[in-house]
Parts: structure tokens; sequence; C-alpha cells
């Protein structure tokens, strides 16, 4: 999993990322992944899940998770659980 920002002119001013899944698996499968929005202490303060349902073996999805924190806040974005199924 991979996350890349995405500016905020694109996106109405919100805190978004592009979260990068690949199935590097046999077999299709479905991914779920939380990605939470921290503030410069490492403090969460919001959260975001997104997935997709199945993915064939090798092939990459990019869903977005968005924050509704607002926008003059300092966020960095963790993934903090992925979950392969």
């Amino acid at each position: 999993m991979t996350v890349t920002g995405v500016q905020r002119a694109q996106t109405g001013g919100l805190h978004a990322v592009v979260v990068t899944i690949v199935n590097t698996g046999l077999d299709t499968a479905s991914y779920a992944v939380q990605v939470d929005f921290t503030d410069t202490s490492g403090k969460a303060v919001d959260s975001a899940v997104v997935g997709v349902e199945g993915l064939p073996a090798g092939d990459k999805a990019q869903p977005i998770a968005f924050s509704r924190a607002p926008a003059d806040q300092t966020l960095l974005p963790v993934v903090v659980k992925a979950v392969r199924f």
C-alpha cells in the first residue's frame, strides 16, 4: 500500500490521498484500507476507510481517501490497517 497526496485545489479544499492497492497474490481478492489523518503531534484527527472488491491478481486499484478535517490544519496520512479478504 502506498498513499500519495492530492492537491487541495482538486478536492474542493479537502485533505485527500490516493491509496494504491496492488494485488500481488495469485487469486482475485478484495481489500479494505484504513487511513488516519494525523496532526503534527501524531494524534489522529480523522479517519477514512477505502477499498476495492474483486481485484484480479496482478491488477492495481487507486481509491481516494478524504478527510473532513479543517483545510487549514497540517495533516499527515498514515495507513493504520489493511485487510485482504
